[in-house]
Order: C-alpha cells, then sequence, then structure tokens
C-alpha cells in the first residue's frame, strides 16, 4: 500500500484533500518467485546430469547465463547467484537468485535402459538399499505423537 497524502478527493464543503491510498499487486511471474529483493526460480535436471554433472543455462533478469550442476548434486540443493535479484529500493546493490535444483527420476524406462541401472545398483551394491530417515526428520507417527502429546 502507498498512501499520498493530500492527493485524494476534495473534502466535503470544500475542505482539504483527502489522502490517496494505492494498492499495488504483484502478479505471479512464470519462472520467478519472490522473497524481498531475492528471486528464486527451480532448474529440473535429470538424475544422469545430477550424478555426473553438467552445465545448464537458467533465465536471470539479465538474460541467459550458465551455471556450473557439480557432480553428486541433490534434488533441494541450492545454488545462488548473488547481485542477480531485485534492486535494493533506495539503495545501491541487488538481491540474490536462488536456484534450486530438481532431479527427475526416469518413469518409463526400456529395457536395456533398466538393466543399465540395474548394472550400476550391482556395482554400489544398492539392489535392496535400506531406507534412511535424514538427521532432523520426523516420521508420520512421531510427529502424531507429539501432537497429541502437545510438544
Amino acid at each position: 500500500h502507498i498512501q499520498l497524502a493530500g492527493e485524494g478527493e476534495v473534502g466535503p464543503g470544500g475542505g482539504p484533500a483527502g489522502d490517496l491510498f494505492l494498492e499495488i499487486v504483484e502478479k505471479p511471474h512464470e519462472i520467478f518467485e519472490r522473497e524481498g529483493d531475492d528471486l528464486h526460480c527451480t532448474v529440473q535436471i535429470p538424475m544422469t546430469a545430477a550424478a555426473l554433472g553438467t552445465v545448464v543455462t537458467v533465465e536471470t533478469l539479465d538474460g541467459p547465463e550458465e551455471i556450473d550442476i557439480r557432480p553428486g548434486s541433490q534434488s533441494g540443493q541450492v545454488i545462488p547467484l548473488y547481485g542477480r535479484g531485485i534492486k535494493h529500493l533506495n539503495e545501491s546493490g541487488r538481491g540474490d537468485l536462488m536456484i534450486h535444483i530438481s532431479v527427475e527420476t526416469p518413469v518409463k524406462l526400456d529395457e536395456e535402459q533398466e538393466e543399465l541401472l540395474r548394472q550400476l545398483a550391482t556395482l554400489r551394491g544398492e539392489e535392496r538399499p535400506p531406507g534412511k530417515f535424514a538427521p532432523g526428520q520426523q516420521g508420520l507417527f512421531s510427529r502424531l505423537r507429539d501432537a497429541f502429546n502437545a510438544r
């Protein structure tokens, strides 16, 4: 909201002008989400690119830019591009562009692709990997128990 003092309509009986209130509504952008002066976007890469590393071209406010995806990148990893966000209001400098990585797992494999992945799993000893809980993450039952116990 922006208030412009004395820029509204004239008051009753020729009195002083009131204030004008402007409401600014931001339209959602097709690529970026804004958080203060920082921008966030998500880049999807195939699992092979995440495992082996690659270079991808991403859109920025200043045009396309290449970023390096390091080998072993994981879903949820964030790559910051400093100074590529929104210009600071009444100051010099800009916010940052935060690129969130989303690793795509293939859903349809042909027989050859499936066999290659099975060979890789065998080489890595991952034919039947045990499920692991991420540190600090609670399971559904722990969250329910805590909710009932008011923790």
